[in-house]
Parts: C-alpha cells; sequence; structure tokens
C-alpha cells in the first residue's frame, strides 16, 4: 500500500523523455528514468484502496479495466517504497515473464482503474514496473532458471511474439521441450518488428530471448510453418502444439486508386525499417529501408499505436510533411459521464509521435472525423494525392455510422501513404491445413481457459485467438494456454 498518508502528500511524477527534437535524430529509446529516491516517492502514493482494482484484468464496455496479467501492483509499489527492490523484482516477475516489455509498450490500463484516479492523477505504475526490472538487470539478479528436471515430453510453439514467448517460457519452466517456431529472421515477432526500436529497444527483446535459450529453450528462425514446414508434422513429431501466429490479416481500404504505387499496410513499412535497421548494426548491410519516407508527402491512415509508430518512424526518416487520418471524432480532454471509473479512460492523449511531429512541424498532425474518398496517381501510376470529406457520425436505425458532410471535400499532396487500419484475424495457411474450427470473426476457436481448438493436442493462443488486443493480453493468453497444454500433457498442472 505504500505509505498510509503518501497519497495525500506527494504529486505525481514521471520522468521526463528524451526531447523530441533530439530524439528524432537516432533510433534510440525516448523512455528516461526517475532516481530510486523520485520512484520510492511514487510507490508511495500507492493508497491502502481496500478492493484494488488495478489488478482486477476485467473487461468493461469491450475494453481492459485493470492490469490482464494481474501483475500484485499494490505488493511490488509498497516494495519499492520500502526500498526492497529485489523482493519487487520477484513479485513482478511472478505474474508476468517480461515486464521489461509491458513496462515500455502497455498503454498502462491499471493506472485507467488506479482507486486513487478517482480523486487525482493515478499512481505511476507502467513507470514503477520499468523501473523494477531494468533496477534487476542492472543489479545482475535476472538470470536463467533452467527446470531442475525435464518431463520427456516435446511441444511445439509456433509464433515467438508475446504470446508465444509467454507460453514457452511457462511451458519450459514445467519441465517440457519446448520448440519456437517464426517465420521472420529474427525471434520476437512483434516484439521484434512490429514495434520501433524507439518504443522498445531490440537489444532488450533479444536480452529476454537469450535468457530463454539458456533455459532450454529451443528457436527455429526462417522456418513458416505451412509452407517451409507442414503443420501436420508438428502434430505428428510433438507431444503438444500451441499456436501463436497473431492476427497478422491487415484491414485494407479498397477505393479508387488503391492498387498505385506508394501505398503501403503500416506493419510492411515498419518490419522493413526495423530490419534495415538491425542489419545494419549488425553486419553494417543495408543502407535505405524498402519503405522510406525520406523527402516525401505523408498520409498515415489511422489513429491507434500503429498509426503512431508510422508518424514516429515517418519523422526519422526525414519525410517533408506528415499528417494522420482518424474517421473517428476528436476524444474528449477529461472522462464523460458515459465513461466511468473504473473503464479505461476514453480521452484525448498525445503520444510520443505525436509530440514529436508537433515539435518538427508546429501542429498536431491528427485530423479527425475524416474519410479518405479515392487515391489519385501521376503518369508514373504513383500516388501524387487523397481526396478526402469530412463526415459526421449519425444513428441511423441504432447504428452510428459516417455520413459525409457536404463542402468539405479536400486534396492532400502525398507520395506515401500507409494504411494503419488495423488487422482483420489470423493468416490462412495453418488453419486450413489443420482444418481447425474458426469463430464468427475467423479467429481460431478455443475457448478461453481452455485454449483447445478443435484438433487434439494443439492449442492456440493470443491475438490468433482473441483477435487483435494488447500486448499485455498476449501475455496473459500465452500463460494461461501453457497451463492448460500442461494439463493435457500430465494429467494435472502446477503452472499459475
Amino acid at each position: 500500500m505504500g505509505k498510509p498518508t503518501g497519497f495525500m502528500e506527494f504529486t505525481r511524477q514521471i520522468p521526463t523523455e528524451r526531447a523530441p527534437l533530439e530524439r528524432l535524430h537516432d533510433w534510440n529509446e525516448f523512455h528516461l528514468h526517475l532516481s530510486s529516491k523520485e520512484l520510492q516517492t511514487q510507490g508511495a502514493r500507492c493508497m491502502d484502496c481496500g478492493v484494488p482494482f488495478c489488478h482486477t484484468g476485467t473487461l468493461i464496455s469491450g475494453m481492459a479495466s485493470g492490469c490482464p496479467i494481474n501483475n500484485l501492483i499494490p505488493e511490488w509499489n509498497d516494495l519499492v517504497y520500502r526500498g526492497r527492490w529485489r523482493e519487487a523484482l520477484d513479485r513482478l516477475h511472478a505474474t508476468n515473464n517480461f515486464p521489461e516489455f509491458t513496462g515500455r509498450v502497455c498503454p498502462a490500463p491499471c493506472e485507467g482503474s488506479c482507486t486513487l484516479g478517482i480523486i487525482e492523477p493515478p499512481v505511476t505504475i507502467k513507470n514503477i514496473e520499468c523501473s523494477i526490472i531494468d533496477h534487476g538487470f542492472e543489479e545482475g539478479w535476472v538470470v536463467p532458471h533452467p527446470p531442475a528436471r525435464r518431463t520427456g515430453k516435446k511441444v511445439a510453439v509456433v509464433g515467438s511474439g508475446p504470446s508465444g514467448l509467454a507460453c514457452a517460457a511457462q511451458l519450459n519452466s514445467a519441465g517440457h521441450s519446448v520448440t519456437v517456431y517464426e517465420r521472420a529472421d529474427r525471434i520476437g515477432g512483434l516484439l521484434m518488428y512490429g514495434i520501433p526500436n524507439m518504443k522498445l529497444d531490440k537489444a532488450t527483446v533479444q536480452r529476454r530471448i537469450d535468457l530463454m535459450k539458456a533455459e532450454g529453450v529451443t528457436f527455429v528462425a526462417n522456418t513458416e510453418i505451412g509452407k517451409d514446414l507442414p503443420a501436420r508434422t508438428l502434430v505428428e513429431e510433438f507431444d503438444a502444439v500451441v499456436l501463436c501466429c497473431g492476427a497478422t490479416k491487415p484491414r485494407d481500404l479498397p477505393i479508387e486508386g488503391r492498387t498505385l504505387k506508394g501505398i503501403h499496410f503500416a506493419m510492411e513499412f515498419l518490419h522493413g525499417n526495423t530490419k534495415n535497421l538491425l542489419d545494419q548494426y549488425n553486419n553494417g548491410a543495408g543502407h535505405c529501408p524498402p519503405i522510406s519516407a525520406a523527402g516525401l508527402d505523408v498520409i498515415v491512415i489511422g489513429g491507434g499505436d500503429t498509426g503512431t509508430d508510422c508518424v514516429g518512424t515517418s519523422l526519422r526518416q526525414k519525410c517533408k510533411s506528415l499528417v494522420q487520418f482518424e474517421i473517428l471524432p476528436q476524444p474528449p480532454l477529461t472522462r464523460q459521464a458515459d465513461n466511468p471509473w473504473p473503464e479505461w479512460p476514453k480521452i484525448l492523449r498525445v503520444d510520443y509521435g505525436q509530440a514529436e511531429a508537433i515539435a518538427r512541424d508546429g501542429g498536431d498532425p491528427r485530423h479527425y472525423s475524416i474519410l479518405t474518398k479515392k487515391f489519385v496517381g501521376d503518369e508514373n501510376g504513383r500516388v501524387k494525392e487523397l481526396h478526402t470529406v469530412q463526415v459526421e457520425w449519425q444513428n441511423v436505425n441504432g447504428r452510428f455510422i459516417p455520413v459525409d458532410v457536404p463542402g468539405t471535400e479536400k486534396v492532400w499532396p502525398a507520395q506515401l501513404v500507409l494504411l494503419a487500419l488495423g488487422f482483420l484475424g489470423p493468416e490462412d495457411r495453418i488453419i486450413e491445413e489443420l482444418a481447425l474450427e474458426r469463430d464468427p470473426r475467423s479467429n481460431v476457436k478455443a475457448d478461453y481457459g481452455k485454449f483447445a481448438t478443435s484438433v487434439k493436442g494443439v492449442f492456440s493462443a493470443g491475438d490468433m485467438r482473441r483477435g487483435q488486443s494488447l500486448v499485455v493480453w498476449a501475455i496473459n493468453e500465452g500463460r494461461a494456454a501453457a497451463r492448460e497444454c500442461d494439463r493435457y500433457l500430465m494429467g494435472e498442472t502446477s503452472l499459475p
């Protein structure tokens, strides 16, 4: 609980990030830490609230309220306040395999449901979490823990994103021999190639992967299951298979001019840039990413985290201009009556990419309630402009739909368009080969809590099962699927 009166004595303080104009010149992380003394003060703000909602991990109005992996937040806040960092690390690792990831990229639903947040700014939970794990690595407390014995059971995990890694780590700790397959050339999935380096340094990802290797997990990269290796082979050669392939089928924008050159899905852009960056770091290869925003008018369509990552990446590639379209209205500055605590607060935020655009260009790049009507190309078949219209959201027969506002048509110059419109579900190859049953949204059908698919011995977790979601939900699912897979293999389980 921290200091009993701390929430009345101390104000919320978060570390200043590296200055936006400074960090635009490199790809290094922009996160900074508070001092240990300052963090102890922030831990002291965790109040004796009786029933803490910060670690409930429930869904309210379709969004996470509290921590989906049920982090023991009041406990490690109190331990940090008392300077007991080693114990805080142990409590953090009790529920979270990868706090160095969530402490950097999670939107912190825990803070949205912090009880103190009803009357004051919430406790800086995310920053304290990240500081605990980083302190643990600095002190040499985070070391490999291979299992004391092996069960003789073999498990294949397909996909090395957060759900796959969490599942592999848990199954390995239970003594099973785990092999993780990844189609990309580096392990890490979304963590490696879907999140830019300035938000999550790839050395941080590789450090955890190296730990898992030292604990006995086997990783196989450059191998696409269903293409390079039949999925059926895994079912036949392993005692169990866990599919954690993500929801990687992007949502398209099938309007006039879509086939013009210069229009790309966001992940294609982000993956190529990070791979090029890592290739330069590791062997000096590559100088220009396959898709570059350098000197171009860039338009990002989509207002979520992926859209923000496209903004930050385009700015670092030195784009000429940048705007970001969002079809929804601008969120309010404060909670509205229909969005009460402990729901996730649906308010206007300025993320790192927008802060950098404001610093460089003098204004927020986001434009709300705007719909792209068509793309227009030049004589070489490359996009040169977008035609848009403002929309109003109206209730038509119980459904809110966007309606064009006459007279608001506009033409925007663009030589690079990045589609960050979310994802529709998992790709089909493995699902079709194994004839797995799907749910109505095309995801693999596997009940939450059981994670078993329609094929015996095959489980599924993460975005492939639940649809596009947060990294922290992926970790939740990976851990839970490992528990059920262990139960299937051994008849019982001691995994949390």
